[in-house]
């Protein structure tokens, strides 16, 4: 879809603007869903700009734009923000309580001078591409999946911030991340990279959970990067899981623990490096 819209904007000398709603509808309309979000705003923004976008449009989702016609949305686009030509998914919906639809747009559009094209799914073995099954393949630690439906592994970005340093002195010293807004991967162990912030990237091993181990339960995203050392702290790194290594386990000794982190070393090098 966005490939489609920068076409025609380069054939229209005109820019290609990618629009994406901040909060999501679903946190707005339901705000104690479970996380979901696939992307961080930030993610879209470098994701949009390496399809060829020229800039991203975040509509605030707000009681104002919830109760916005779909008529008056499409006023918006036209008016407001100038668009010629708008592209959409067939499936697109919009407007107060859903109301527009591609043929809204397209109708009330024609109207306007703004002109309105669809494009199909995106199908693999025969079924769409969809956020759906993309959430539920990270869910299920499916990380060959994700990543072929994402066409890259999904990244969970955010600030590195201090935790009980247990692993530092198991000589196992981690990089730890809340979780926030994104979809929950399968509690495990991964084998991941981590871009840090000078755009190095770095293998590693990761623990996606709560730490059975230990209590109280925290929920954490822990990173330990190979032949790495220096400080994060404060820092936002962006962690990719590529290979979903086993699910997390509560172990009775700390030895125990540590004997099975260096399988698990060893078996994310073996498939990273």
């Amino acid at each position: 879809m966005v490939g489609r819209a920068v076409a025609r904007a380069a054939h229209a000398g005109r820019p290609a603007i990618v629009a994406t709603f901040d909060p999501h509808p679903v946190r707005f309309f339901q705000p104690d869903a479970a996380p979901f979000r696939l992307t961080s705003l930030d993610q879209r923004e470098a994701l949009f700009a390496g399809a060829g976008a020229d800039a991203m449009l975040v509509f605030g989702f707000d009681d104002r734009l919830a109760t916005t016609s779909a008529e008056d949305f499409v006023r918006l686009l036209r008016e407001d923000v100038g668009a010629s030509a708008v592209v959409t998914g067939e499936d697109f919906t919009f407007g107060a309580r859903r109301g527009g639809n591609v043929e809204v747009l397209r109708a009330v559009g024609e109207g306007m001078g703004l002109s309105a094209e669809t494009v199909g799914p995106v199908t693999i073995d025969g079924q769409p591409v969809s956020s759906s099954r993309i959430r539920r393949a990270i869910a299920e630690g499916d990380t060959a999946t994700a990543t072929r439906l994402l066409t890259r592994p999904f990244a969970i970005q955010g600030v590195v911030q201090h935790g009980d340093k247990r692993g530092r002195t198991m000589g196992y010293p981690t990089a730890n991340m809340v979780l926030g807004d994104y979809q929950r991967p399968a509690y495990g162990i991964y084998a991941v990279t981590a871009r840090l912030p000078d755009g190095t990237e770095v293998a590693g091993v990761a623990n996606a959970g709560v730490r059975p181990t230990f209590e109280p339960p925290v929920e954490l995203l822990e990173t330990f990067l190979f032949d790495w050392s220096g400080d994060l702290y404060g820092q936002e790194i962006e962690v990719a899981l590529h290979h979903f290594l086993r699910p997390e386990r509560r172990f009775e000794s700390m030895d125990a623990l540590t004997v099975q982190m260096q399988r698990d070393e060893a078996e994310a090098r073996r498939l990273l490096l």
